[in-house]
């Protein structure tokens, strides 16, 4: 460094000085590699390239010779070793403490990261044969490590699916069977298959009931000894829940297998938020945020829930916490 440059963040302030519980930088942006599975499922995986944008900063303390400001540069430069690599637990880790350590001269002993991006993966047709898409999930990364060297560690994913609201379904059935009986009483003559047939072919959409586009925010729990963020695993866990994500490709063989799979999944966010609660019941904690964007009504039908693994021991009561 050019000696004769002027150095402002190492000038010390009166010892009344206040402290800051995070300084740093936000929406970085950086090209990372990231493997979806972790390393026990798929050792031999290519990462999936993502532009991330980034939050990372640490803490400055005041006090007696507290430090006017940081060095973002240090920062700066710790944040770059995650990039040209496979991004792991490991990595992100290391990442912190280097914050740490390159600001030992301001007394900084906490860190924090943020690493937000939209992971692409390909998913099959139901029923076309090698036919997949490309479908996009909302990711988030974030890590802290505190003054007493305890970490935290969790990955948020979005999921997008359909939901058929339960209470319009039942009112599109009667009113389907209301018009069914009109339709054949009035001669007393039961009618025959074909007749029902044709009926249904012709008037079985006589109510339809209403389903949106919805989406689930799902935050876990990652184990500081973890490899690889298992980001794939989570999102399958969700998905296989609702048995309605989204679709990439579509034909109508796979619009009609669509159609079922919400016939047979009907879910207000109250049902959606309970399977997916059941299906992260793996990890050590888990907030689930589930939102319907409704079709019936001009707002959104909201639910969200926190759950934490019982100690051993304990038994766990199934129901969330409250806000």
């Amino acid at each position: 460094m050019n000696a004769s440059l002027p150095d402002t963040a190492r000038h010390l302030l009166p010892s009344h000085s206040h402290s800051l519980d995070w300084v740093g930088m936000e929406n970085i942006r950086l090209p990372l590699q990231i493997a979806v599975t972790d390393a026990a499922q798929d050792a031999m995986q290519v990462p999936t390239p993502v532009s991330a944008s980034v939050d990372l900063g640490i803490d400055l303390p005041g006090g007696e010779g507290a430090r006017k400001g940081i060095h973002m540069s240090r920062l700066y430069r710790a944040l770059l070793a995650l990039s040209g690599k496979p991004l792991t637990v490991p990595a992100v880790l290391a990442c912190l403490k280097d914050c740490v350590a390159s600001h030992e001269d301001c007394n900084s002993d906490r860190a924090a990261i943020t690493i937000r991006f939209d992971l692409l993966l390909s998913r099959p047709a139901l029923l076309t044969e090698q036919a997949a898409g490309w479908q996009g999930y909302m990711v988030e990364l974030s890590a802290a490590v505190d003054s007493e060297g305890q970490i935290s560690l969790y990955q948020t994913v979005e999921v997008t699916y359909s939901s058929t609201c339960p209470c319009s379904a039942a009112l599109s059935r009667q009113a389907l069977s209301e018009h069914f009986s009109a339709a054949f009483a009035a001669d007393g003559v039961p009618p025959d298959v074909s007749e029902v047939s044709q009926w249904l072919q012709e008037q079985g959409s006589i109510a339809t009931p209403h389903s949106q586009r919805s989406v689930a925010k799902v935050t876990v729990a990652v184990p500081d000894d973890s490899g690889n963020f298992a980001l794939q695993r989570l999102i399958d866990q969700i998905e296989s829940s609702l048995q309605t994500p989204v679709q990439t490709f579509v034909k109508r063989a796979d619009e009609q297998a669509f159609a079922l799979r919400n016939g047979s999944n009907l879910m207000y966010v109250e049902d959606a938020s309970r399977r997916i609660l059941d299906a992260v019941t793996g990890y050590r904690s888990a907030t689930v945020e589930v939102r319907h964007f409704e079709s019936l009504h001009g707002h959104d039908a909201v639910a969200k829930s926190y759950w934490v693994a019982p100690a051993a021991g304990e038994k766990h009561s199934g129901e969330g916490a409250g806000l």
